[in-house]
């Protein structure tokens, strides 16, 4: 039987759990690193492939199109421990540092996805350190996990330089192609402000943005393209209505095959 929890102390770490069938997480809000403590991680970025195992690590970029898939792995259920770096603290931590002692040849890198050295004892040390509270009726207090994201800053920075930039680059984000966004994730319920973000813009720029590419609103924009693929499924793949409504994104059955008829002229059933 398949189970799923997830524990989150303030917007830092968590932890997931599941028994057997795969759960599919789409993208990541902040730069964060993910740590495994059993079962396996398929991270893909724009089809390019990174599993992680038991003891290993990675640094996940934020504002991207990665997307992961927690899976068991060796009849062990997947658990891991996320450690995010929200932008807030990033800016904190960043006025900490000799501004003199900051590598000048670091270069920002253009992946997603930085796997970390295996069998660091800083690195299993960190996330470690925190399963006890996965089962403790007392959370962490504040203090402790900013002393966690602390160490997470210092494990990265001492990794690899290009960190320095990758991570203090207060800037405006990388856009990304809004349409090439939403034709990938069209399925998911993502606010538009979840999708400013995932694009790299703020929602006011987002919608300016929008209006050069479609003519139709966002929202409009998918309904029908969440429309046009369940006609597909449906005429072409032989699929049952009932499936093909939620895989697509509705939420509904009856608002589906309502708007369904309204585009097509015959409702999905027929």
């Amino acid at each position: 039987m398949e189970s799923c929890k997830i524990i989150e102390y303030s917007n830092v770490f968590l932890s997931c759990f599941s028994d057997n069938a795969q759960k599919y997480t789409p993208m990541t809000r902040e730069h964060g690193i993910v740590y495994i403590l059993s079962g396996k991680l398929e991270i893909n970025e724009g089809g390019k492939i990174t599993y992680l195992y038991k003891g290993e690590c990675a640094f996940i970029r934020k504002d991207n199109r990665v997307s992961m898939t927690k899976m068991p792995f060796n009849e062990e259920q997947f658990k891991s421990v996320w450690l995010s770096f929200p932008r807030k603290f990033l800016r904190e931590f960043y006025q900490t540092l000799d501004k003199k002692q900051l590598p000048k040849d670091a270069e920002r890198q253009e992946i997603s996805v930085y796997k970390l050295p295996a069998n660091r004892p800083d690195i299993r040390s960190l996330f470690e350190s925190m399963t006890p509270y996965f089962d403790a009726d007392m959370p962490p207090t504040d203090k402790l996990i900013r002393l966690k994201m602390t160490e997470g800053m210092y494990i990265l920075l001492n990794t690899d330089k290009c960190f320095y930039s990758s991570l203090f680059d207060f800037t405006e984000p990388w856009k990304i192609d809004i349409l090439d966004f939403m034709n990938e994730n069209y399925m998911y319920d993502l606010s538009l402000e979840e999708i400013a973000s995932y694009t790299g813009r703020c929602l006011a720029v987002f919608k300016r943005d929008f209006k050069k590419v479609s003519h139709l609103s966002p929202q409009k924009w998918l309904i029908q393209k969440r429309l046009k693929v369940a006609h597909d499924k449906i005429r072409n793949e032989g699929k049952k209505v009932s499936d093909v409504c939620f895989e697509v994104g509705f939420k509904n059955l009856s608002h589906f095959s309502r708007v369904f008829k309204q585009q097509f002229g015959y409702a999905p059933t027929k």
